[in-house]
């Protein structure tokens, strides 16, 4: 079967499934209306805040206060992409169709990764102008230094969250499974890992503590010893390791 074939049997996978679809929509919602109402909450107190962090003040990453939990549904995106054909059974068919494993498990995660892609850009910049709106006063403008960079990192963050949610679903091959490591993963072990000083140097490391930089713009002495980039490209590496574990598995294993 040719490659844009297959690409288009995934993408009529992907929108077949009302469940794919809803996450991303609820990664949109989720991302925004807590990014709007952490900027409200920031307006309201940045008169209290005191001289340095008023200096130290981003209202750019402020704006994306909701993408620790609009990931969330990004993660659960990426997990049932993948999964769903081997929990239904399905994977065997899709296989038969399709024997080059590789070419299978490309084509699934190209269209699964443009959809994020496109969704996860339009809510970056939903949620950078309403967050900016409501900050009053404090806001940032588009065309301040480093915002568009930070804005168009936000989709890229999404997207690559999702990706990664992939690779590690096709290792595993169960929706329970990799839920059950990604979710303690992203929401307890990367947050201790990267706010406790004994371990903050390895912290700093992992794909979401490195992939958020790129949507900071105001950079800090103390912060991680690489930039905005730099964090996106371990991010993309560990989404690379995740991609080769799950071609591996996928190609050593019966379905």
């Amino acid at each position: 079967m040719a490659a844009a074939q297959v690409l288009q049997s995934e993408w009529t996978k992907i929108r077949s499934v009302r469940s794919t679809v809803w996450t991303l929509g609820l990664a949109a919602v989720v991302t925004s209306a807590l990014g709007g109402l952490i900027s409200v909450l920031s307006r309201n107190r940045f008169d209290e805040l005191s001289a340095s962090e008023q200096l130290r003040f981003d209202a750019t990453y402020i704006s994306f206060a909701g993408m620790g939990l609009g990931q969330l549904a990004m993660i659960v995106f990426g997990v049932l992409v993948v999964s769903n054909e081997y929990s239904t059974g399905m994977i065997r068919a899709s296989l038969a169709a399709v024997p080059q494993r590789g070419l299978f498990l490309a084509s699934k995660i190209t269209a699964a990764a443009l959809l994020a892609f496109v969704i996860g850009l339009a809510t970056s910049f939903v949620t950078f102008f309403l967050g900016q709106a409501l900050l009053g006063p404090y806001r940032a403008s588009i065309s301040d230094p480093g915002v568009l960079r930070a804005v168009v990192g936000g989709g890229l963050y999404m997207t690559l969250i999702a990706v990664f949610s992939m690779g590690v679903a096709a290792m595993l091959r169960s929706p329970v499974l990799a839920l059950g490591i990604l979710m303690p993963f992203f929401f307890l072990i990367s947050n201790v890992l990267g706010n406790v000083p004994a371990t903050k140097e390895v912290g700093q490391y992992l794909p979401d503590q490195a992939g958020t930089k790129i949507m900071q713009v105001v950079q800090l002495p103390d912060d991680a010893p690489y930039g905005p980039w730099g964090g996106l490209a371990i991010m993309a590496a560990w989404v690379a390791a995740a991609l080769l574990g799950g071609f591996l598995t996928l190609r050593r294993r019966d379905a």
